[in-house]
């Protein structure tokens, strides 16, 4: 299905609604102005295969215009709004991108990144008020046809890895040429099969449409007959404002935003009615035990957790009942078989963490590197991404975290994911990160970095109190050597800690002395 057939059934539907200003698209609305985009890039040249880049906020144009690529057999490269012009421009021209869709709210950035004028030689088009130079979007579209172009087929996103190292990689999967409405995507099977998605449901995406999760799961609900509300930007409070005002059944989160909401005065978490949840799912970052305890504990047995990669190497998955025997586990596979390696590629018996590998996932390629392609590959067809983790008698995943993250002090492996889930509890921590840092006599220095909810708070006095916190709950060799402080540690959208950044920061800073 797709949202034309719903256009058809039920047209007045919303299809999406976008907060906080409540802007509604319609399902017809979706159909006719997809349908209008997709003749527009068809009639600037771009045949199936070809590639479309989307830069802008959170707002119905991105999924109406990732929707016109989709049904037009194109890859859609959602560009991350919070990258440096150069970087952007990376990804355009990596893509072969040959039409950027562009906000009038990033003209400024736009511009600087189009400023070669052989990117995108198809077209700019820019939503809102357009700049010299670009094309209006709504003019654009208003003189194509809203019915589907004759030769509709299935498209792809393809989206850039963090770039934790050296420049992204685009993860491009081969397009199966079928005709829309026929993709198998697995969100779409998950939603409707695994966590019981029909028409008329409503899903809550509070994250960037310019991540995999955000903007599969939203395309997926489309092809169910749910109605997406979409978040311009994440707020706590407006969050649980809008799961009562919308009665929402299905919502997606990252931990960041569950430390979030958790730390919400009691008196603004019991204003709001969330009885309408049946599935709150979470994915992108490991949750800490005691955050998700205090979730379940607050919203029910509804929380559904997955692990799984933009690569879609393989994926699995816990519900809450699981998790609750199961503590830590991020579940039993979905898709794909996962298995444990040392660093020689020995496999692993249960319990003994190493490098975390799966057979049987989706195909993919790094676009243009395929040196990094192979290098994701083990002997046995396996693949990784490079996180670490054990698994256990009955199959059940635990992850410890990403190898590149890996702390190694007096020839010990101290895994940072581990210090942060205990440091983030302390009623006085709104964010913490966990770096190592080069040090003459251990190798490396453990350095965690918190972000206070009081900024006034920051000093020795809580640098103490987080120090003997650690020590309550780490063995010794796992306690930070010292705490620093900052106004907001480097997340990405979707909460994932950009360790690259965090300790070049503190590498900048003036040293301190060990605590």
């Amino acid at each position: 299905m797709h949202p034309g057939t719903f256009a058809s059934t039920d047209p007045d539907r919303p299809a999406v609604v976008v907060e906080p200003d409540g802007a509604v698209l319609t399902y017809r609305g979706l159909e006719e102005r997809s349908n209008r985009v997709a003749h527009l890039l068809r009639a600037r040249g771009l045949g199936p295969g070809r590639c479309v880049a989307i830069l802008a906020e959170n707002r119905a144009e991105y999924l109406e215009a990732a929707w016109a690529a989709q049904r037009a057999g194109l890859y859609y490269v959602g560009i991350n709004r919070h990258l440096t012009a150069d970087e952007a421009a990376y990804i355009v021209r990596d893509s072969a991108a040959d039409l950027i869709i562009a906000s009038d709210g990033l003209a400024d950035l736009a511009a600087d990144v189009v400023r070669d004028p052989a990117l995108a030689p198809a077209g700019r088009l820019m939503l809102g008020e357009p700049r010299d130079g670009w094309d209006g979007y709504e003019d654009a579209i208003a003189a194509q046809p809203a019915t589907p172009i004759g030769d509709e087929c299935e498209g792809d996103f393809m989206l850039y890895s963090s770039g934790t190292t050296g420049r992204p990689k685009g993860i491009k999967r081969p397009l199966s040429g079928a005709p829309l409405g026929t993709s198998s995507q697995q969100p779409q099977q998950w939603l409707r099969e695994g966590l019981g998605l029909g028409p008329g449901d409503v899903y809550l995406s509070p994250a960037p449409l310019y991540h995999a999760a955000p903007l599969a799961w939203s395309m997926a609900a489309h092809r169910i007959g749910a109605t997406v509300v979409v978040m311009r930007k994440f707020d706590a409070e407006l969050a649980l404002a809008l799961i009562e005002r919308h009665r929402v059944t299905h919502c997606q989160w990252v931990p960041t935003m569950f430390v979030r909401m958790l730390k919400l005065p009691p008196e603004v978490r019991d204003r709001y009615d969330l009885s309408s949840v049946r599935q709150a799912v979470h994915a992108a970052a490991p949750c800490p035990v005691e955050v998700k305890r205090a979730m379940i504990d607050w919203w029910g047995p509804v929380l559904y957790e997955y692990y799984s990669s933009t690569e879609g190497a393989g994926t699995t998955a816990i519900t809450s009942a699981e998790w609750l025997r199961k503590p830590g586990s991020v579940g039993r596979p979905l898709m794909g078989t996962p298995y444990i390696t040392d660093d020689e590629g020995n496999e692993l018996p249960p319990g003994e963490v190493g490098t975390v590998w799966f057979t049987g996932g989706a195909a993919f390629e790094y676009h243009g590197d395929p040196g990094k392609s192979a290098a994701a590959r083990d002997a046995r067809g396996g693949v990784s991404v490079g996180d670490v983790g054990h698994l256990d008698e009955d199959g059940y995943l635990f992850l410890s975290d990403r190898r590149p993250h890996l702390i190694i002090s007096g020839g010990v492996n101290i895994y940072p994911q581990e210090i942060e889930d205990a440091l983030v509890m302390h009623p006085a921590v709104l964010d913490v990160g966990v770096v190592g840092i080069p040090d003459p006599e251990m190798g490396e220095r453990v350095v965690a970095v918190a972000q206070p909810r009081d900024p006034a708070a920051a000093g020795p006095g809580l640098a103490a109190d987080l120090l003997a916190f650690a020590r309550s709950r780490l063995a010794g060799f796992k306690v930070p050597r010292e705490v620093r402080f900052a106004g907001e540690l480097p997340r990405t959208p979707t909460g994932k800690l950009r360790k690259h950044e965090l300790t070049a920061r503190v590498l900048a800073d003036a040293p301190a002395e060990p605590a």
